[in-house]
């Protein structure tokens, strides 16, 4: 579900509402460490916990202070994201 790669999370397999919870809060511990990137790539079947699960952890990086951006964000959270109109709160490179 989460890897460790360096300063980049790669996050794979389902998100939905059933794992957001656990995902949450492992990513929390990895942030706070110093992740700097977050990968979507590898996400297969996602849900709007996805969305939710990344405002929180962007969220928990600028209340330390520190950086945090997302790749590959697959096309159907972009969706939601705009559709709720978050879009523009989560930074991608």
């Amino acid at each position: 579900m989460i890897r460790r790669e360096g300063p980049r999370l790669v996050v794979s397999g389902a998100v939905t509402l059933g794992n957001a919870a656990a995902l949450l809060e492992e990513g929390r511990r990895h942030i706070a460490e110093g992740v700097q990137t977050v990968d979507l790539a590898e996400v297969n079947e996602m849900d709007s916990a996805l969305l939710a699960v990344l405002l929180a952890w962007l969220r928990d990086a600028r209340s330390r202070e520190k950086k945090l951006s997302f790749v590959n964000l697959p096309e159907s959270l972009r969706t939601i994201a705009q559709l709720y109109g978050v879009d523009r709160l989560i930074p991608t490179s």
